[in-house]
């Protein structure tokens, strides 16, 4: 995964941010947009992921979904009190995705860091292994954002 885009629509308009790594690990460091939007507002976020190194361009977040029982998108806001992300998105069992959201802010301004993590969770030993939390797996993306709320 070299690309993370982030959609943040509110009233028609949408803020995109995005984290890009095109020749992945190592090599050149990875640019990363600083999240900005307004206080008191509920935003619908999507996420999309991308691997930007192929050519044609792989959309990765349709693996996502394809095995969505595999896969969370877990989010963590520091500090707290910017905002709330609300999921929307539920796999087979019922259990979280994180492709799609709400994110609201509060009505503080402030910045602080949103940390983005795509977690793997596959079956261990034939058992489903995703529970709902960020515990089993591992990461696939881990990236922290700079937020400013205004």
């Amino acid at each position: 995964i070299t690309t993370v885009k982030m959609n943040f629509e509110n009233g028609g308009m949408v803020k995109t941010f995005s984290f890009k790594d095109p020749d992945g690990d190592g090599g050149a460091s990875p640019t990363l947009d600083k999240i900005v939007l307004d206080k008191s507002k509920t935003y619908n976020l999507s996420l999309e992921f991308f691997d930007e190194s192929k050519s044609p361009v792989l959309n990765i977040t349709d693996e996502i979904l394809d095995a969505a029982d595999e896969h969370l998108v877990a989010f963590t806001l520091t500090p707290s009190t910017l905002g709330k992300y609300t999921y929307s998105d539920k796999d087979k069992n019922g259990f979280n995705i994180g492709l799609k959201g709400t994110f609201e802010t509060l009505a503080t301004a402030g910045s602080g860091k949103l940390k983005v993590q795509l977690r793997h969770q596959p079956p261990i030993n034939g058992m489903i292994s995703k529970n709902g939390t960020i515990t089993p797996g591992s990461d696939d993306v881990n990236i922290d954002f700079d937020i400013e709320i205004k």
